[in-house]
């Protein structure tokens, strides 16, 4: 099974990093692919460019076995569509299970996404929920898809609809930025290869 991990990672941090490696070890991923997104279409752009996205991603997951940089979306012109994303992916894995990992929030917003019923036709969704997560009613087309163990997503490459309760740190990159404008110092949020990179590059200071 092959996971994905998108995000603007705008910078990265430690947030990003423990989900992903959580759930790369809960459902026994042979890989999780960290993308990247270009010109997400319901988020602000990103402050920082591709390129030091990427960099700062490199930086955070090396030495980390499995964990893999995706550059897809940014190889990509427009906006980044995550059914486009999914069928790129399906057609380099035709077989595998994809799980594609979002969280609550964006779960909320699933069905304003661009052609969203089509992403369960390309790979499995899991919702990575804080413990304690209450999970309201689901409306009868996620009901349908809603699995209740594990080895269901290893049985079929999508369609299907999990729950996960991670360990969710509550870091966000957006407070992270302030942090840096207003000098004040952003340690153990993020890792130090990845403050020393933005100090180097003078980035997120106005």
């Amino acid at each position: 099974m092959i996971g994905i991990f998108g995000g603007t990672f705008d910078p990265v941090h430690y947030g990003h990093l423990r989900s992903a490696l959580e759930v790369k070890e809960i459902f026994g991923l042979t890989e999780i692919r960290l993308l990247p997104s270009a010109q997400p279409p319901h988020r602000e752009q990103p402050v920082a460019t591709a390129l030091m996205r990427v960099q700062m991603l490199e930086l955070a997951i090396k030495n980390q076995p499995g964990f893999i940089i995706d550059t897809r979306e940014l190889d990509r012109a427009g906006h980044s569509y995550m059914v486009d994303t999914l069928k790129s992916f399906r057609q380099e894995f035709p077989e595998q299970p994809l799980l594609l990992f979002i969280g609550s929030d964006a779960f909320k917003n699933l069905a304003t996404w661009h052609r969203w019923q089509q992403l369960f036709d390309y790979a499995h969704i899991v919702v990575m929920t804080r413990p304690g997560f209450q999970l309201q009613e689901l409306d009868g087309y996620f009901a349908a898809k809603k699995a209740i163990e594990i080895t269901e997503l290893a049985q079929a490459p999508a369609g299907r609809l999990f729950f996960q309760p991670i360990t969710q740190l509550e870091i966000s990159a957006t407070a992270i930025r302030k942090m840096i404008a207003e000098k004040r110092n952003p340690g153990f949020l993020l890792p130090d290869a990845v403050i020393e990179y933005i100090k180097q590059h003078v980035l997120y200071e106005k």
